[in-house]
């Protein structure tokens, strides 16, 4: 695969520890710039569309943001077989996504134009992070970031020729875009008037909704609003986006506030350890636990006191206790909401299923049979499910035909699933999980010795544990993390 220049005139690396795209990195500015990006994204109609059917940010968009993270630093990394094994894991993942809109329009993930078009708007928000923030970029860093990302681009497509090669074209191009493409999608909407609203809380303060509640109810429209009002002028008026008074002000206090950071000490902020943090459940044997656990403690505190001195609306319910043993069960619709409906639409169909094969390959790093091996199980699981449960015969499953049915999903198409999960696993074909090998499959969800005596884990025992947490709802289980995690 073709992967682009990888020097500049001056022999500055497009890659690696030394490009600019890793200079900004860890920088707590790209918070709210990815968050725009997002928005610029999820505004073209394709991807919108695509985003609407396929993607879990809604219902589950920590782990997105973590998935994210770890793609752009894949596809940034100064080994060209890292980038190329990224690009092609990509590339197999959009070539799953097509369809129509609501409006009958055709999107594919693979269209060349609109891959350019999410590159264009990760390099064009940096470059408005920066400018916001007071510190522009002088025009000489601008051209060397611009043939970063549209390297970026050649490594996904093989070229970069759908994105101007001069960086003044590129500003024409963008603008554009903005003014004859983007729509008010509802991609774009569901970003900037719910995400927010709703965001669920990370894995750290799971245990804590009241005040996770709180802070989301103040820091939510906050950040609707900055973003808003970073978006350009032509698209706000063309989607009738409304600004709230004074916030052009608060996003440029916003976005100067985080450039402050450039006075505090290198190294100060590392973005792959805080998404890791937050991710950690209070419970996991990751070194970092105990202080996450002590954390959590002193969150449920502050969280009690909060629910005393000022009572929320009924959406936030007292923080629950511990679950007593392994054994407990979830109700039917919590599991159906939690785990089996991904993209957070309401209704179980194939891009559910397909979303929790995506997630597992991205875990393990499969290689491309593997993938295709995976997909393919999941495939039959949803016939398997469909044939059973789609009683009206619309294509997906209700939560009300699923909780009518009470059904045991352990069928042969989901037990296959299992066994395909063990052997790619099973790294050295023993037969066998062993400890090192468990904590790869669950490297990024929780840090968890095995509890059997040998320190080994069986085919049969890793089918029937899978099988247990998918059919018998069980909680506490370490599939909890996987695939119910927010």
């Amino acid at each position: 695969m073709t992967t682009g220049t990888t020097t500049t005139a001056d022999e500055t690396p497009l890659f690696g520890p030394e490009s600019q795209f890793r200079a900004f990195f860890d920088d707590p500015r790209w918070a709210p710039a990815m968050i725009r990006a997002t928005v610029l994204e999820a505004a073209h109609p394709q991807i919108g569309a695509a985003l609407a059917d396929n993607s879990t940010f809604v219902a589950h968009p920590w782990r997105r943001l973590r998935n994210t993270f770890l793609s752009m630093r894949r596809m940034f990394d100064a080994d060209p077989a890292v980038r190329e094994r990224e690009a092609a894991r990509l590339n197999r993942l959009h070539a799953r996504m097509s369809g129509s809109d609501s409006r009958g329009r055709p999107y594919d993930a693979m269209d060349r134009a609109t891959r350019a078009w999410v590159v264009a708007t990760l390099f064009e928000s940096a470059v408005t992070m920066c400018r916001l923030s007071g510190q522009p970029l002088d025009q000489d860093t601008m051209e060397r970031m611009y043939a970063e990302y549209r390297a970026y681009l050649a490594a996904l497509d093989g070229d970069a020729g759908e994105l101007p090669e001069d960086l003044n074209d590129f500003w024409r191009y963008f603008d554009r875009v903005v003014e004859d493409e983007l729509e008010n999608t509802e991609a774009a909407r569901v970003i900037l008037y719910r995400l927010f609203d709703h965001l669920p809380a990370p894995a750290l303060l799971g245990g804590a909704p009241t005040l996770w509640a709180a802070g989301r109810a103040v820091v939510g429209p906050l950040l609707g609003a900055i973003t808003v009002a970073s978006l350009p002028e032509s698209y706000r008026r063309k989607a009738g986006l409304p600004e709230m008074p004074g916030a052009s002000t608060l996003m440029q206090g916003a976005y100067l506030a985080a450039g402050l950071t450039r006075f505090l000490p290198a190294g100060w902020f590392d973005a792959e350890t805080v998404i890791e943090v937050l991710s950690l459940s209070p419970d996991s044997d990751d070194p970092r636990a105990r202080t996450v656990t002590a954390l959590h403690a002193r969150m449920k505190q502050a969280s009690a006191l909060l629910r005393l001195l000022s009572p929320l609306s009924a959406e936030t319910a007292p923080d629950p206790a511990p679950a007593p043993s392994g054994e407990a069960r979830r109700p039917a619709e919590e599991f159906f909401r939690e785990v089996l409906d991904q993209t957070g639409d309401g209704h179980l169909d194939w891009p559910d299923l397909a979303a929790m094969a995506r997630e597992l390959a991205t875990r393990l790093d499969l290689d491309e049979p593997e993938e295709t091996r995976l997909y393919d199980a999941f495939a039959a699981w949803w016939r398997e499910l469909q044939a059973a449960l789609d009683t009206d015969g619309d294509g997906r499953i209700s939560v009300e035909e699923y909780t009518a049915a009470v059904p045991t999903l352990a069928g042969p198409a989901l037990i296959r699933v299992a066994e395909v999960l063990f052997d790619a696993t099973d790294k050295d074909g023993s037969g066998t999980i062993d400890a090192e090998e468990y904590r790869a499959l669950f490297r990024t969800a929780f840090h968890r010795d095995l509890t059997t005596t040998d320190g080994t884990y069986g085919r049969s025992a890793f089918v029937g544990d899978f099988l247990a947490f998918m059919s018998g709802r069980r909680t506490n289980t370490p599939y909890d993390p996987l695939l119910a995690d927010a």
